[in-house]
């Protein structure tokens, strides 16, 4: 901290001057002079404060960059992950397509075969029925 210019013996004077006393004009200049040093601020110290501000200030853009760029890394990251999990969701909506398909399929010839098998045993079961019913009419005709 820089060093104030206070002339304490022309202050004091100049109190003396006005009626105060001696000891009271040497307490008033001690108490200003030590006020002066303690609280006020020269222009040394508010250079200072401004250089280290703008040091701060270089230090939190320097951050903010950093941050930012590790951001922007990140996301282009997730969006290649994005990317890949949409692939692999493709993949395999279409061999769950592709399974359907085929499933669908094998039930089709399943059903059609299912329905062949059903169709020769009601043909043999109404061929049957028919031979019977031709034979109980042949034995009725000869029976009469």
């Amino acid at each position: 901290m820089t060093t104030l210019t206070f002339d304490t013996l022309a202050y004091s004077k100049k109190l003396r001057s006005v009626g105060f006393t001696e000891e009271q004009a040497e307490a008033q200049a001690e108490t200003i002079i030590t006020l002066m040093t303690e609280q006020l601020a020269t222009k040394t110290d508010l250079k200072d404060l401004r250089r280290d501000i703008k040091e701060v200030e270089a230090g939190l853009k320097r951050d903010i960059k950093e941050v930012e760029a590790g951001l922007k890394r990140d996301i282009k990251e997730l969006e290649l992950r994005i990317k890949e999990v949409e692939a692999g969701l493709k993949r395999d909506i279409a061999a769950l397509d592709l399974k359907f398909d085929i499933k669908m399929k094998e039930l089709e010839i399943s059903l059609k075969r299912d329905m062949k098998e059903m169709e020769m045993s009601i043909t043999i079961k109404l061929g049957a029925i028919v031979t019977t019913g031709i034979a109980v009419v042949a034995t009725l005709v000869k029976l009469l």
